[in-house]
């Protein structure tokens, strides 16, 4: 169609082709199109049309040409020279921090040795006033670490009298050449007539509170005009005695009356006691009748027992006791006393002279279960491993044992308890109860002393020297009726330690138990494990394999060995 001369746009062509029109746009682009000359001979060229639908061009940095104009700029010299500077200073400063780390750092601690009271056995002897120069040397058989000797009760109260100091004295004396500590057991719990507590009590009301001091009938509930049916320890006759027209506790024999072991009286007497005693040389106090402390009011008559001992209603054995001993509050009034020993010697201890029979009434009231004395005694082990007669399942009653009293306890092993007619050989007896944790207490009239060789004692005392020993990990086995224990700490030998309690040779069959290997070496065995008519001789440091040894009737035997490391 042609169009005519005279023809006015109308605006239609602009809105077909948009505002602007097409070559408008074209016109905006600035791409450049180059033709690169490429192979000659063959006439080929490369075509660059730049950046495509207006893309930001890469970027690709300097050339090397580019880059060396700058080398020897100043300002590029001296920046390199700082980080290179810098670098090194950095590097070097913390090589100079890590080596004063590790100079500063605090060194690992080798664990203490135990105290001297758990380290070593403790000979056991009479009376104070029986103590002779051949007891020092009784005690260097066993290798003992302290001497028990017994105070009388009636002297408790009067250690400042000259002669009992200088009785005392005597004593510490007879020790000072070795290293081994007096420790005394004392009672004091009762006082007699004649001391001064008594006679001040008498004089005046006021000291009255040191005694359980009543007037009859006043006590609700009394089943008589006595204030209440309480016996005399292991007696058939009432614990109370009439004094002026009162009545005083008198549960032991008669002439001695009971203290409240609470009262502010009595615990400053028994302070001062405790401290003197220190100040003389004593290093450790053991100390009797400690569950029938007496620490409350309350005095309701005794419950006649489900099982009486005793027949008649008059005997002691025919109540419960449960009012006149193990009163509430004994493990606190224990630890007091023991905070007194404490502040007048760290190195001293206190503990009991027999057994606490219930660990819970030792408990201290906000402790955790703690006891409040040191070196507890408890249990009816030591009787049953040496008993006439074997019936005990002794692994069960050993960790019962540990468990009742906490199993951080430290027990006294009193070796007393051994029946003189017991089938075992003493010295298998002492191997196997010296290296448990505890202190064997070794009375020196006992056959655990008297029958048993000094070098058994000299070797339980190396053993108990070792880290192992002190603050290893105690597991307990049993296997073909042997009873047997560990004692390892990671770093150290352990040692392993099988009692045989039957009267026939066992097969020692523990390699089922995890961490314990299959060859053990001998350390020491008891005087009769090679002359029981056994076909096999052991000799000391001889491997010998744990799943084919066989253990002598009533003999013990020390292993030691490195723990099989678990994969």
């Amino acid at each position: 169609m042609v169009k005519e001369e005279n023809y006015v746009p109308d605006g239609a062509d602009e809105e077909m082709l948009g505002a602007g029109g097409a070559d408008e746009k074209l016109a905006e682009r600035r791409d450049e199109v180059k033709f690169i000359k490429g192979d000659h001979q063959n006439g080929d060229a490369k075509i660059d049309i730049g950046n495509l639908n207006g893309a930001k061009p890469e970027f690709t940095g300097m050339s090397k040409e580019e880059l060396m104009k700058y080398a020897n700029d100043p300002f590029w010299v001296r920046l390199r020279w700082i980080f290179f500077v810098g670098f090194w200073a950095i590097w070097v400063a913390m090589l100079v921090g890590a080596i004063l780390i590790i100079i500063g750092a605090p060194k690992c601690a080798a664990p203490q040795p135990l105290p001297w009271y758990k380290r070593g056995l403790h000979a056991k002897f009479g009376n104070v006033d029986n103590a002779k120069p051949e007891d020092v040397l009784s005690t260097k058989k066993i290798y003992a670490s302290g001497a028990i000797y017994e105070l009388p009760a009636m002297q408790t109260y009067e250690v400042k009298k000259p002669d009992v100091e200088a009785q005392i004295k005597r004593l510490v004396d007879l020790y000072k050449s070795s290293d081994v500590k007096v420790i005394l057991d004392l009672t004091p719990n009762y006082v007699n007539k004649d001391s001064q507590l008594f006679k001040d009590a008498l004089a005046s009301e006021e000291k009255r509170s040191a005694f359980v001091w009543q007037n009859s009938g006043t006590v609700v509930g009394a089943s008589s005009e006595l204030p209440n049916n309480w016996r005399k320890v292991g007696g058939n006759v009432s614990a109370w005695e009439q004094v002026e027209g009162s009545y005083v506790l008198s549960q032991f024999e008669a002439g001695n009356y009971d203290l409240k072991m609470n009262s502010t009286i009595v615990r400053h007497e028994l302070d001062a006691v405790l401290q003197h005693l220190i100040g003389l040389g004593v290093q450790g106090f053991r100390l009797k009748n400690t569950k029938f402390f007496l620490l409350t009011d309350n005095l309701a008559d005794e419950e006649i027992s489900s099982t009486p001992r005793d027949p008649n209603m008059i005997d002691y054995g025919f109540y419960m006791h449960t009012q006149s001993t193990f009163q509430q509050g004994l493990g606190d009034v224990l630890y007091d006393y023991l905070g007194v020993v404490k502040n007048a010697s760290a190195d001293a201890f206190l503990s009991v002279a027999e057994d606490i029979v219930r660990p819970e009434a030792y408990v201290l009231s906000q402790a955790g279960g703690a006891l409040g004395i040191d070196l507890p005694m408890f249990g009816e082990f030591m009787k049953s491993v040496g008993a006439s007669k074997q019936d005990k399942n002794l692994r069960q009653q050993l960790q019962q044992t540990f468990q009742e009293t906490g199993n951080s306890s430290w027990l006294q092993w009193n070796f007393g308890d051994v029946y003189v007619d017991t089938p075992s050989h003493p010295s298998a007896l002492t191997l196997f109860m010296a290296l448990l944790p505890g202190v064997p207490i070794v009375p020196v009239d006992s056959i655990g002393y008297t029958n048993v060789n000094e070098e058994i004692f000299k070797q339980v005392q190396q053993l108990r020297t070792s880290p192992s020993y002190m603050h290893g990990e105690l597991n307990i086995f049993e296997a073909n009726k042997l009873i047997a224990y560990s004692r390892i700490k990671s770093g150290s030998p352990g040692f392993f330690v099988i009692f045989n309690p039957t009267d026939l040779p066992q097969l020692s069959n523990f390699t089922a138990v995890p961490k314990l290997p299959e060859k053990m070496t001998i350390s020491y065995f008891s005087e009769n494990y090679n002359s029981n008519n056994s076909s096999t001789h052991y000799a000391h440091s001889a491997k010998v394999n744990l799943n084919e040894m066989m253990i002598p009737a009533h003999a013990a035997i020390v292993l030691t060995y490195v723990p099989v490391k678990s994969e």
